[in-house]
């Protein structure tokens, strides 16, 4: 029965080879990848990971996880609009940190809760800066120089 199935899989592969269609494959004429590197336990692990774009941060237990949030905390909430939203999430890493301090795993980091007030603070701070930034980089108009006419936009079906 076997060789009845095999044979089938072998009849479909070679009419596909006749009608071209293992023809310029990506990858084909090269090596494979990573054959020429020392053998890596974690190979497919780490090829997951590329091909699917997916950050290496993931591989890490929770404190180390935790850990990289805090310190990125300055970056990720710069760009919130107000200080509600950025005390929000800064409430909401709380609660996992807080979660995890519970019952704890994996190695033992040290990971503290983060002051909501010294993020805000820090986060007005970048505001300002970045505020005072955009206007010393904006051009000035010159104070005898007319402003630019605005352009008139002609509709098709209108004539004038």
């Amino acid at each position: 029965m076997t060789y009845g199935w095999e044979a089938a899989v072998e009849a479909q592969i070679r009419s596909a080879q006749e009608r071209g269609e293992f023809d310029n494959l990506p990858g084909a004429g090269k090596p494979i990848p990573g054959r020429n590197l020392p053998y890596d336990e974690s190979w497919w692990i780490k090829s997951f990971l590329e091909r699917e774009q997916l950050p290496a941060d993931l591989m890490l237990p929770t404190p180390l996880q935790l850990r990289r949030r805090v310190e990125r905390l300055p970056g990720e909430v710069r760009d919130l609009p107000t200080e509600e939203s950025v005390r929000a999430y800064v409430a909401d890493l709380n609660t996992e940190i807080v979660a995890w301090l519970r019952t704890p795993t994996g190695p033992r980091v040290v990971v503290r809760p983060v002051n909501a007030d010294d993020v805000v603070r820090q986060w007005r701070t970048d505001r300002e800066r970045t505020a005072a930034e955009r206007v010393l980089a904006a051009p000035e108009a010159a104070p005898g120089a007319p402003a630019r006419p605005r352009r008139r936009w002609r509709l098709p079906w209108r004539r004038g």
